[in-house]
């Protein structure tokens, strides 16, 4: 039998953990990317900087984990009827998502951040929080003969990218039969 190896250091505290996620959410809608702190999110959190600097290296992760715990949840869907269905249905979530949730705002508060710090891009691309969710609706629409030979990666950028580009660039709120176009558009390209 093999030897188990115990992590270094101490385990986390799932409640530390929790606390300093909800911390940074919170800082997020009061104060804003720019005026948040690590020192205030542990005074916030009521935990020590060690404890946050041990499990993260800068706010942007905090904040990256906290949205990808909430997205996964929000955009997680059953199948719909059919494939513009399914995909009505996920670009609806993925509008409340990104305009109504503060999961939704922290990961908008990164892509701004991600525009002028490398470090940020760098951290938003590894953990994808919306392709990931996208890329399941895509293979359910490929599944039924909607896309045949194309890359996961180009269908995401096509999904995602004019809904994303059209919430940031001026808050748009769009109704269902917008929604419905859009999906009906992808589905069709």
């Amino acid at each position: 039998m093999g030897e188990t190896s115990k992590p270094l250091g101490r385990p986390r505290s799932e409640d530390a953990r929790l606390a300093v996620l909800h911390a940074a959410d919170d800082m997020l809608v009061e104060q804003g990317y720019a005026a948040m702190t690590m020192k205030g999110i542990a005074e916030r959190a009521k935990v020590g900087r060690q404890t946050v600097y041990r499990w993260w290296s800068s706010k942007a992760e905090i904040l990256l984990e906290a949205s990808a715990a909430d997205a996964v949840r929000e955009l997680t869907l059953p199948p719909g009827a059919d494939p513009e269905a399914d995909i009505s249905a996920f670009l609806s979530a993925l509008s409340t998502f990104l305009t109504r949730s503060d999961a939704g705002l922290a990961y908008r508060a990164l892509l701004g951040e991600a525009q002028h710090d490398g470090k940020v891009a760098e951290l938003v691309r590894g953990g994808d929080v919306l392709g990931e969710a996208a890329r399941v609706v895509i293979r359910r629409a490929g599944a039924a003969g909607a896309f045949e030979g194309e890359r996961d990666d180009a269908l995401v950028a096509e999904l995602v990218g004019p809904l994303v580009f059209r919430v940031l660039s001026g808050g748009w709120d769009p109704t269902e039969g917008e929604l419905s176009a859009m999906a009906r558009r992808f589905l069709r390209r």
